[in-house]
């Protein structure tokens, strides 16, 4: 049996995706950049500047590296000042329950995001003192499909990669799973990648036994 699982936090404990769809909307009407929700399902799992550079290829324009830090920076006050609307009410179904059957067997849990904004997202609504560890963008140098993050979260919990389970709502998460020697379980909008070992709509579908099984 696995002895830890790690999850994604956007899409998958609560989702902001919205937030950051008019946050980079915002920035893309100012900077006059073609931006729409095709290209934003692109940035699912991907970091800021990664995602910058994505929405950087609508335009002719030239940015330096430093002017590219700015409108990162921007787009993150942005995506912030959204995000103090989100409460308790915003975790997504099925989670809570999921959180409360796995600290009933003892198994560890953690957060691996790329997400630099994820102690925010955690205290906002209400689940900053649940998880055994915390791995986000703060932490890592290399954004998912790079295994890193997870890496790091089955290091800060003193469990084997091979023994943790990964629950992604990207391809770029299941792609790091994976190259991480993690069992990936795929919700959501990854639900379709065949490459997981355990598909879902949601955590209200879950089957705790499954996804703690070898395999």
């Amino acid at each position: 049996m696995k002895e830890a699982v790690i999850f994604d936090l956007d899409g998958v404990i609560v989702s902001t995706d919205e937030y950051h769809y008019k946050a980079w909307k915002k920035l893309a009407d100012e900077e006059d950049i073609y931006f729409d929700t095709q290209i934003n399902q692109k940035l699912r799992g991907v970091s800021r500047l990664e995602s910058l550079e994505i929405i950087l290829k609508k335009t002719n324009k030239t940015y330096t590296e430093e002017e590219k830090e700015n409108l990162a920076q921007r787009k993150n006050n942005y995506y912030r000042e959204l995000l103090k609307s989100l409460n308790h009410e915003d975790i997504l179904p099925g989670v809570l329950n999921v959180l409360d059957a796995l600290k009933e067997k003892r198994i560890k849990i953690a957060i691996g995001s790329s997400s630099k904004n994820t102690g925010t997202i955690l205290k906002k609504i209400g689940l900053d003192k649940i998880f055994n560890a915390v791995v986000d963008g703060n932490q890592i140098k290399n954004s998912k499909p790079d295994p890193e993050v997870f890496l790091l979260a089955a290091k800060a919990l003193g469990v084997e990669p091979l023994k943790c389970v990964v629950i992604e709502d990207a391809d770029a998460g299941i792609k790091a799973a994976l190259a991480a020697e993690m069992k990936a379980v795929a919700v959501g909008d990854a639900q379709s990648n065949m490459n997981s070992s355990y598909r879902l709509s949601d955590l209200t579908k879950i089957d705790i036994n499954k996804l703690l099984e070898d395999g």
